[in-house]
């Protein structure tokens, strides 16, 4: 038998022999290899446009691990009378149609979808695709505060950092004639004068758990279009980072009440030119959170310390009666050292945490707006850094991503709500 050649039907010529019929293929074997190639290409495309279809439904691809388990869930979670979560039967992938907040916390598949949150002990367990996905289904679920755990929290943060004592600079925590070192520049010391000494409050103005509902608003794109300003507004106080504008082109989505407002010496140096000539136009932008008190790291090093006392001066030549407070630099070094034992191991905290670390110990609940550190929402769609821009920050100066994990875990723990989706 001589043995065929795919797709090359015909034998040599030098054997002597044509076949008549070759230069037709009819049917032939090439024919028949170019009509397979063309199925099979047709069978591709169709299985991708299908793929591509069940890809925007379910909004990301969510993989799996889990033991030796590897792949794709499909199909829809079905929730049986007791309200466990099972996965359908016919397929592996899965994604939720109601994230509507629609059970209960402390359902059994809320239990459940909770777990898979914390489950995840370091972020680069699963991938990003994986995370949305199972923040997502969360979503289903309605926030509650696990008051035991929120509680033991407090208490651990109580005994490292201690805001009700400890947030600010204070003529009590910190008296005329001392020395105060420097967060960051610790062979640098600073001499508390009488004139230092003056700008500071006689003591904390906030105590422990003072308030009973909070607000810590990030400026993240992810708040953009939320329609979260009157539920933010609504809250008993309202934490802002750095500024952020809350006109009326924001505020349906950010809302505008600002009860204290952080500022960093950056955005008075590279905007405000230090304060050294024109400080109206700063004076013009504080105006729009009305009698917000204003905190500043004016002890991180030595070069924010000048900056930050010229904005105590402006405002008292301004005869405002606005509160200006210093970020006690041993409150935000015990900070820095509670969240890199979490896992956040950065240069520089955001501003957003350090807002948030301090309205644990300051308020009874805390409710988190626009946190987030992915460049698309939790439905895989792209986004803007910021809600009113698309600045990056300076890379590896922060760990944002890792913030936001340990806000998800908090969140399913029942410590912290945090908001990332529609306001209703």
């Amino acid at each position: 038998m001589i043995p065929a050649r795919v797709c090359s039907p015909s034998l040599p010529r030098w054997m002597g022999y044509s076949d008549p019929t070759a230069s037709r293929d009819l049917l032939g074997n090439r024919s028949l290899c170019f009509i397979f190639i063309c199925a099979f290409g047709l069978v591709t495309l169709l299985q991708q446009i299908l793929y591509g279809k069940n890809y925007i439904k379910s909004g990301q691809q969510f993989s799996r691990l889990k033991g030796l388990e590897v792949g794709n869930w499909s199909g829809l979670i079905s929730f049986p009378d007791d309200g466990g979560m099972k996965p359908a039967r016919n397929g592996r992938k899965r994604y939720l149609e109601r994230p509507d907040g629609s059970l209960e916390f402390n359902s059994t598949s809320c239990k459940e979808l909770r777990q898979e949150i914390t489950d995840v002990k370091v972020l680069t367990m699963v991938k990003t695709s994986e995370l949305f996905e199972r923040w997502r289904n969360l979503q289903v679920c309605k926030w509650a505060q696990n008051k035991e755990q929120a509680e033991n929290f407090r208490t651990s943060l109580s005994r490292c950092c201690n805001a009700p004592s400890f947030l600010f600079t204070t003529k009590r925590n910190t008296p005329s004639g001392s020395k105060l070192r420097y967060e960051v520049d610790t062979s640098g010391i600073l001499h508390i004068s009488p004139e230092i000494f003056k700008m500071f409050p006689d003591d904390m103005p906030y105590s422990k758990s003072q308030f009973k509902k909070c607000a810590v608003i990030g400026n993240g794109g992810i708040i953009k279009n939320s329609k979260c300003g009157r539920e933010i507004d609504a809250a008993d106080f309202v934490f802002r980072c750095n500024i952020p504008p809350i006109s009326d082109m924001y505020s349906e989505d950010v809302g505008s009440k600002t009860d204290l407002v952080t500022v960093n010496p950056s955005i008075i140096t590279e905007r405000f030119q230090k304060l050294e000539k024109w400080r109206k136009p700063f004076y013009d932008v504080l105006r729009n959170y009305e009698n917000s008190s204003v905190v500043l790291p004016a002890f991180y090093n030595t070069r924010n310390t000048d900056v930050s006392f010229r904005v105590k001066y402006m405002l008292d030549d301004f005869e405002s009666a606005r509160g200006v407070f210093f970020f006690h630099p041993q409150y935000l070094l015990n900070v820095q050292r509670f969240w890199a034992v979490q896992g956040v191991r950065a240069k520089r905290l955001s501003s957003g945490l350090m807002l948030v670390t301090a309205a644990m110990e300051l308020c009874e609940q805390v409710h988190l707006y626009g946190f987030w550190a992915f460049p698309m929402n939790p439905s895989g769609i792209f986004i803007t850094h910021h809600y009113y821009d698309n600045v990056k920050p300076r890379p590896g100066f922060h760990a944002m991503p890792y913030e936001i994990f340990n806000f998800m875990h908090m969140h399913a723990r029942g410590i912290v709500h945090v908001h990332t989706g529609p306001c209703r």
